[in-house]
């Protein structure tokens, strides 16, 4: 799995462990979170998280599960996947929770459907790659790239997304880790960051096969 913040590069990531053969790529489900029978979870949810958090959350958590448990492609040995059924609990809705914007209730039944989840449902994970990159650099970012839903994230929310993949990634505190954690440093240009990618490359492979 690859996880991150908001625009801490893990399609970059992705596309270039893309290229190896046996390697099959996961991205996350965004166009179906743009686009329910006409309506947009995605942008609503952004735009007013207290109304549509409980409703963009319980899809995401449905859409990331048939994620993890769609058969790998028979020519592919590795599966790497941009977030994860983990990340949206423990990350997306903890935030929504913590910041005030998600009622008790909601929290409560989401929590309660992601254990049931993870305790009926074999969601084997071998490593979480970790893209640590500084909430100012994905804020940057964010204006670059100018995607729709993405024009009203302010600077504030990226340092509590930051924050939360710090206290359960880095120093472990909040929530149980499913896999070992490598962490990459991830606020450098492309050609830095594929770099980065190559030196690490062998190490991410091999954490597959243990």
């Amino acid at each position: 799995l690859t996880s991150g913040n908001i625009a801490s590069g893990k399609t970059t990531f992705l596309e270039y462990f893309s290229k190896t053969s046996n390697i099959e790529v996961l991205t996350e489900p965004v166009s179906k979170w743009r686009d329910v029978q006409g309506h947009n979870p995605l942008s609503l949810m952004y735009q007013d998280p207290e109304r549509w958090g409980m409703t963009l959350q319980t899809y995401v958590q449905l859409t990331m599960l048939d994620r993890h448990l769609t058969p790998m492609v028979s020519s592919a040995s590795v599966r790497m996947m941009e977030r994860s059924i983990f990340s949206a609990k423990y990350i997306f809705v903890e935030n929504l929770s913590r910041s005030g914007k998600m009622p008790a209730v909601d929290y409560a039944i989401l929590s309660e459907w992601f254990d049931w989840i993870t305790t009926n449902i074999s969601i084997p994970v071998d490593l979480i790659v970790y893209l640590q990159t500084s909430p100012q650099t994905c804020h940057d970012r964010l204006k670059q790239r100018c995607r729709e839903e993405e024009k009203v994230i302010p600077l504030k929310y990226l340092d509590s997304i930051h924050q939360l993949h710090e206290d359960w990634l880095i120093k472990q505190t909040s929530f149980p880790l499913p896999a070992p954690v490598l962490v990459i440093p991830a606020d450098h240009d492309r050609q830095e960051m594929q770099n980065q990618y190559e030196e690490n490359r062998d190490k991410i492979i091999a954490a597959c096969f243990t």
